[in-house]
């Protein structure tokens, strides 16, 4: 395979500093940037479900562009959800607009997991459709493509939609360790497929979210979650582009996730990404982690904190800015124009040579 750091689109900031080079300004996109707070989101969206846009790849592409082309930032990622595969393979499920994803039959047998068949590129043609539709779009603007991890789409498939505690879940996965295992190995699976599809239709990157893994305790994902996910990044290793790693309320398993294999770990705002830089250590870059809420601040607070996010990014050897996780629905889009602007007049700088200074035990 040809190496992917002389192809022109590796000159792009966001590529750069996932591979720990150095880009020409720091990189910034937002998760849950391809909608929610924008107007013209919310115009092409009316009357439109979910999983019915993310089945269109006329939406998926406009969706997809629209904060490109308003906010100027680094990256574009993919319209979609995490549950895309999983209802493409057959399984009975719905995004409820307030609640989220609803599974009608939620797996309790070890035939339940045996019905989940895998994915192929047939079942998502769409998604493969709108990622080589974007590319030529996009020009010189890499298209991040996504997939749920296998910790997170069980839970929903356990619990049968959104769960504040994940108690069946976790009564399943220490209940029943052979069964978990047998779920969670069919799960990852389908997010490798569906990811490789992604990269092979032109996707530059990848990320995987695993948006309920904070649940856990560290020995729990160790032992229970991180073989899945590290099978998931292992799948793709092949294709040459950055994968990021990501989850909410992961502080205490960022040592742990940044073993599974990604050029990227991201961080949400719960911890300093000097902080995390220690934890993760000095092979892999950063993605994050301005707190959401900040963004609905006045103006100075929030540049403040975007400075000091910059700031402390530069102890990784590699720093994408972006939110600790998605954009609130109410934040007002000039800010994130406006933060878009502010990143890329900071100075890059390099990785300092200096060791890391913690600020917590451990």
């Amino acid at each position: 395979m040809a190496d992917p750091t002389e192809h022109p689109m590796a000159r792009a900031p966001f590529l750069a500093a996932c591979r720990r080079g150095t880009p020409a300004h720091v990189p910034v996109w937002f998760m849950r940037q391809a909608g929610r707070s924008l107007p013209e989101y919310r115009r092409v969206r009316a009357g439109v479900g979910m999983l019915e846009a993310c089945a269109r790849p006329d939406l998926v592409v406009e969706i997809t562009l629209q904060p490109v082309r308003r906010h100027g930032v680094d990256a574009a990622i993919l319209f979609s959800d995490i549950v895309v595969p999983l209802r493409a393979i057959g399984v009975d499920l719905d995004i409820v607009p307030g609640t989220g994803p609803v599974v009608a039959e939620p797996i309790r047998t070890a035939a339940d997991v045996q019905a989940l068949r895998p994915l192929d590129a047939d079942d998502v043609w769409y998604v493969t459709d709108a990622v080589r539709g974007l590319v030529g779009e996009l020009g010189g603007v890499p298209l991040i493509g996504f997939a749920g991890a296998p910790f997170t789409l069980a839970s929903y498939l356990i619990e049968g939609g959104p769960s504040r505690d994940h108690a069946r879940t976790k009564a399943l996965m220490h209940g029943n360790p052979e069964l978990w295992h047998a779920l969670l190995g069919r799960l990852a699976d389908i997010c490798a497929e569906h990811l490789r599809l992604q990269v092979l239709a032109g996707a530059s990157a990848v990320q995987l979210f695993d948006s309920w893994a904070g649940t856990l305790s560290a020995a729990d994902y160790r032992r229970s979650c991180l073989p899945h996910s590290a099978a998931v990044l292992a799948a793709v290793a092949d294709l040459g582009v950055p994968r990021v790693h990501f989850g909410v309320g992961t502080g205490e398993l960022l040592g742990s996730m940044a073993e599974a294999g990604a050029e990227v770990v991201g961080v949400d705002w719960r911890v300093p990404l000097d902080e995390a830089t220690r934890r993760v250590g000095p092979g892999q870059a950063l993605q994050g982690n301005l707190d959401p809420a900040v963004t609905m601040a006045p103006w100075p607070v929030v540049a403040r904190a975007v400075r000091e996010v910059v700031q402390r990014g530069a102890a990784a050897p590699g720093h994408v800015f972006n939110l600790g996780h998605g954009v609130l629905p109410d934040t007002d889009p000039d800010v994130l124009t406006r933060i878009v602007e502010l990143v890329h007049s900071l100075p890059v700088i390099p990785p300092s040579s200096k060791p890391v200074e913690s600020r917590t035990p451990g």
